[in-house]
């Protein structure tokens, strides 16, 4: 990464922990965009230049684990189950939580209590949730060689591996360190492949 490259990596993330404070300290609804500019002694033009909204700033880890997660199928083997394809990629992003900085912790951390407190976020989550099953079932349709808006299969083998993630995150809410929170979805995660039937996925 070059001096200008870490130079808007680092604005980025001044970005997200002064949002990320303001938000915990007086609510995600009462903060504004000057507010989080100001805070980090930038304009709202800048801020727009790096996210696209308060929302954008409480989703990134969605974002990012969409992408780990389209990457990881990209690279399965295609005779592969889809279900075991799914779980590899949800192996992807706790490894990538694993490699996480101390900083990047912390502000998981943060925006775990955030869902927590404010239950807009939620449905906001929700939203965003549906939208990633979206995409990761037009990629086992493909896989499978079905029609992802007429095959059933395919978007249950989807929400059940989402849910093994959901449920490690948000089971029991508001508790641990990131470590913790890890440990419990990779528990998750083989929990589920435990209590499948193999084959109930072709």
């Amino acid at each position: 990464m070059g001096l200008r490259e870490r130079k808007k990596e680092k604005t980025r993330l001044a970005i997200l922990d002064a949002a990320l404070d303001l938000f915990l300290e007086q609510g995600y609804e009462s903060t504004t965009v000057e507010q989080i500019a100001g805070a980090v002694e930038i304009s709202p033009r800048t801020f727009f230049r790096y996210f696209t909204g308060k929302d954008h700033l409480v989703l990134l880890f969605h974002d990012h684990a969409e992408e780990l997660m389209l990457e990881s199928l990209a690279s399965r083997p295609p005779d592969e189950p889809p279900f075991a394809c799914l779980m590899q990629a949800m192996r992807a992003v706790l490894a990538d939580l694993e490699g996480a900085t101390p900083d990047d912790a912390e502000r998981f951390l943060k925006l775990r209590r955030l869902f927590d407190e404010h239950p807009r976020l939620v449905g906001l989550s929700a939203a965003r949730g549906a939208r990633t099953e979206r995409h990761l079932a037009e990629v086992i349709a493909a896989r499978r060689g079905v029609d992802p808006d007429r095959d059933q299969l395919t978007h249950l083998i989807v929400a059940f591996a989402m849910s093994t993630m959901r449920v490690g995150f948000e089971c029991p809410r508001n508790d641990g360190t990131m470590t913790e929170v890890r440990q419990r979805m990779a528990e998750c995660v083989a929990l589920a492949e435990r209590s499948l039937r193999p084959g109930w996925d072709l």
